[in-house]
């Protein structure tokens, strides 16, 4: 009879509990897109910030927030995923990997704030490319690659030995296994350590503080040439993102309107953040279902 009632209890402290998780997150993403709602159109979206006078866009600090993703995206990914193959499929247990698996776990504590010191030393001062786009994206690699290491380890350790086991009975090599059994068998995975990187990469602002920097040039989306400074495929220039933007906007506060600029960005962040993540989880079930056959 106690460990009914025991059962019980649990079940329904569990219950409250995401209950009130689910209510608490919903009641905060109103309150935001609620309070940001005046300045969802399209002028807000794509006409440039306007400093001391009201009307101020977010079209440039939006367009370098889509930027910055893809491009820390295109280097972090092929990056975290390799190391996590490695620690999970070929490290051997020993000093090396234990220093490895510290070195992660160190990376992954370490402020923002510190990533971005160590940004502007190495990626802005001493390679001479100043605040630019190509430095914030290198700092923000730095900061997710433990966690995309750590996420892919533990989604390709979680993979079943039988299928790798399978998969060697058919005469497949140790690679060919990881490529065409182990890796689609973790995407799920995968995909969710991809999910957490980009959100870290739309809402980070003090790394890219001392890197990216904190203003945009006046972006000529005609202009293709990746070296001229009004490029937008110029990744050695400047580029404020939309998270630094609210930061500043709330510290400064010159435009008369700047709560309003605030409030209606920091809707569109979580607007973004909540369409990756719709995105990302569609895309990552259409490859796990083209990889693995499944219908």
């Amino acid at each position: 009879m106690k460990s009914k009632l025991y059962d019980k209890i649990a079940t329904i402290y569990f219950y409250a509990v995401a209950v009130f998780l689910i209510l608490f997150l919903v009641s905060l993403i109103s309150y935001i897109l609620y309070q940001g709602r005046t300045k969802l159109n399209i002028d807000f979206l794509t006409s440039p910030p306007k400093f001391m006078e009201a009307g101020g866009g977010i079209g440039p600090q939006l367009f370098n927030s889509l930027e910055l993703l893809i491009i820390t995206l295109i280097i972090s990914v092929p990056i975290g995923l390799g190391a996590g193959i490695y620690m999970a499929e070929y490290a051997k247990p020993g000093l090396l990997t234990e220093l490895i698996r510290l070195s992660v776990e160190t990376l992954s504590s370490m402020p923002s704030i510190v990533v971005g010191l160590f940004g502007l030393l190495v990626f802005v001062t001493m390679t001479g490319w100043g605040y630019s786009l190509i430095a914030g994206a290198l700092a923000l690699t730095v900061l997710n690659l433990p966690v995309m290491t750590r996420v892919s380890e533990d989604s390709i350790r979680s993979v079943p030995n039988s299928l790798r086991e399978a998969s060697y009975a058919l005469g497949s090599t140790k690679w060919q296994t990881i490529v065409k059994v182990v890796v689609p068998a973790a995407m799920p995975g995968i995909i969710t350590g991809i999910i957490l990187t980009a959100g870290r990469i739309f809402g980070e602002a003090a790394a890219l503080l001392y890197t990216a920097g904190m203003s945009s040039p006046a972006l000529n989306f005609s202009n293709l040439n990746p070296s001229s400074p009004t490029s937008p495929l110029n990744i050695f220039r400047p580029a404020e993102t939309l998270a630094v933007y609210i930061w500043k906007v709330n510290s400064e506060g010159l435009a008369p309107d700047a709560r309003q600029i605030a409030d209606g960005a920091a809707a569109v962040l979580l607007l973004m953040v909540l369409i990756f993540n719709i995105l990302a989880r569609w895309l990552g079930s259409t490859l796990y279902k083209r990889m693995t056959g499944e219908k």
